[in-house]
């Protein structure tokens, strides 16, 4: 777009803004690193030499600049804060735009979730594009708290800040050409559709790329990437709290171009965020891995903005949006300043903004009918076990088959061999729905752990040694209406209040990240052998992830996309 009315500055006649002078601009768009002078007016770079008069000018004496940071693919719910207080704890990190899908608060809420989030914000200085969640619920293999089909999104798709559509976590749907999946998919054509598949290879994954999504965050290893890239999609290289598979994707972006791999968080916790940082974090991770640090800068800049279209960022230059961070160390990535359209709003690593929080949604989002012992009582029926094993450091787990003893009347609590009780309360329609299985891994020995965060649909889940602590954590969830709770020999340790849908606190983001560090060492006190917890037990409900998972329905195979018997 010409933009006639900043010419005049652009031609050195009028009066800019803002100056950064003496600079070493980190150029995304040639791969180099140059001496520059960024002007600005109006929120807009005019020029990047040439300038020495501005309202505000500021000499960086030597220091490096780069484009603020973007977010590929985050679930803002995950940080557990409101979106005003996800802002203030990203912000002064230099991320400047994210992308997010909303499913987790539209598996509660439906749209009027996905309503509050782009609400809330247009009150902050981060730029929030949002990609409609197109599997709400993800299956039929769980109860949801809310449905969104091709009517809904075709209600939202025009909403100011909505430019594509979430991550088609219902992959075999997408290849065996189920109408309603495809039906979402073909309301987007010609804008981003992010995919969801992991370990995808082969005819099948071409077959997934054919339907339309054109992103995967979820590759393990580089040779996954690479067919990927090959065949047209764009990777997103995943740091979260509960995934991070940066370290084993790095030779695949060091095989070839790059220009095709982004940066994400997926999901991070508060205490996440707060201690180890955002975007920032993992282009400090790329660099020490052996990125160079203008590429590792180019996979959170630049490639986001090309996979968005949005081409008014992700570079320093005539024409985009003043989203700009100042370095003092390039290779440590330590961030001194940030500035969003010209407006400086973040130093030191502290907010320099005040917030205006939108009103929350603080009504019970809970219908759970009687949380009674009978539920979780289950008896062996057959000469082995199906049990989810945890696989570290990534959110997929295994299965593994555990000999049952005719003698055991109940083998859901053998503290020796690591086996627990894992079990989902149905939360949003009353149902009784309670599924129960095992898990190893979390080595816990005593007490237990509930949470209302259990992706995708937000049940409730809870892990334990003990019927008397599960029923403990879960009933003070539910009194909570929403929230994380350590439970030990009946009584609640530790929690963390998420009244916002049972997903999000209103609190300051240092507040929560206190509490649920607090949770987390009770957690630890206990046993738990497992870092970040909960965000590992939300994942146990998902059953689009491989390859055992539990619903409020039961165990869920998800090689075989059915729910199995626990006992064989």
């Amino acid at each position: 777009m010409i933009r006639e009315d900043l010419l005049v500055y652009a031609r050195g006649e009028g009066e800019l803004d803002l100056l950064l002078e003496n600079c070493m601009l980190v150029n995304v768009l040639s791969g180099t690193v140059h001496r520059a002078s960024v002007a600005v007016k109006n929120g807009v770079i005019v020029g990047l030499e040439g300038f020495t008069k501005a309202k505000k000018v500021i000499n960086l004496e030597g220091r490096y600049i780069a484009p603020g940071l973007i977010d590929s693919h985050v679930h803002l719910e995950s940080s557990m804060v409101s979106v005003s207080q996800f802002a203030r704890a990203v912000v002064p990190r230099g991320t400047t735009t994210v992308v997010t899908d909303c499913h987790e608060i539209a598996n509660v809420l439906g749209t009027r979730g996905i309503k509050y989030i782009l609400s809330e914000s247009r009150l902050v200085p981060l730029d929030v594009f949002v990609m409609l969640p197109s599997c709400v619920p993800a299956t039929n293999l769980e109860t949801s708290g809310a449905i969104i089909g091709v009517t809904e999104l075709e209600e939202m798709m025009h909403e100011p800040g909505v430019i594509g559509l979430g991550e088609v976590m219902n992959y075999p749907g997408v290849i065996n050409g189920l109408p309603d999946v495809l039906s979402k998919i073909a309301l987007f054509e010609g804008k981003p559709v992010d995919g969801h598949a992991p370990g995808l290879r082969g005819r099948e994954l071409s077959t997934y790329i054919l339907a339309g999504p054109d992103s995967d965050h979820e590759c393990t290893d580089p040779d996954e990437a690479c067919e990927k890239i090959k065949k047209g999609m764009y990777v997103f290289l995943r740091e979260g709290t509960g995934a991070r598979n940066l370290a084993d994707l790095v030779p695949a972006v060091l095989s070839g171009d790059p220009s095709r791999f982004c940066l994400c968080t997926d999901d991070r916790h508060p205490a996440d965020l707060m201690e180890r940082g955002h975007v920032d974090s993992i282009v400090r991770d790329a660099i020490a891995l052996g990125i160079s640090p203008v590429t590792a800068i180019q996979l959170a800049t630049v490639n986001a903005a090309e996979r968005f279209g949005l081409s008014d960022r992700g570079a320093i230059a005539p024409g985009r949006i003043a989203d700009i961070i100042v370095l003092d160390d390039l290779e440590a990535m330590e961030i001194s300043m940030v500035f969003k359209a010209g407006t400086l709003v973040g130093a030191a690593y502290e907010p320099v903004f005040d917030v205006e929080a939108e009103s929350a949604i603080h009504e019970s989002t809970f219908n759970v009918a009687d949380i009674e012992k009978s539920k979780l009582d289950v008896f062996p029926k057959g000469s082995s076990a199906r049990v989810i094993r945890l696989v570290e450091g990534q959110i997929m787990t295994d299965i593994e088959l555990l000999p049952v003893e005719s003698s055991r009347k109940d083998l859901f609590y053998d503290t020796e061999r690591d086996v627990l009780k894992v079990v989902v309360f149905e939360r949003h329609k009353g149902t009784g729905n309670v599924g129960v299985g095992l898990v190893r891994g979390f080595g816990l020995e005593r007490g237990a752990l509930a949470s209302s965060v259990a992706h995708d649909s937000h049940n409730i889940i809870a892990v334990g040694a003990s019927d008397e602590d599960i029923l403990c954590a879960v009933r003070r969830v539910v009194e909570l209406k929403g929230g994380q709770v350590v439970a030990v020999n009946g009584s609640c340790v530790a929690e963390l209040p998420l009244p916002i849908a049972g997903l999000m606190s209103d609190m300051p983001v240092e507040r929560v990240s206190e509490m649920q560090s607090a949770c987390e060492k009770e957690a630890e006190a206990i046993g738990c052998a497992v870092e970040h917890p909960f965000m590992v037990m939300s994942f146990l409900a998902l059953p689009v992830i491989p390859r055992l998972r539990i619903t409020d329905m039961g165990l869920v195979d998800v090689d075989a996309f059915s729910h199995v018997p626990l006992f064989l």
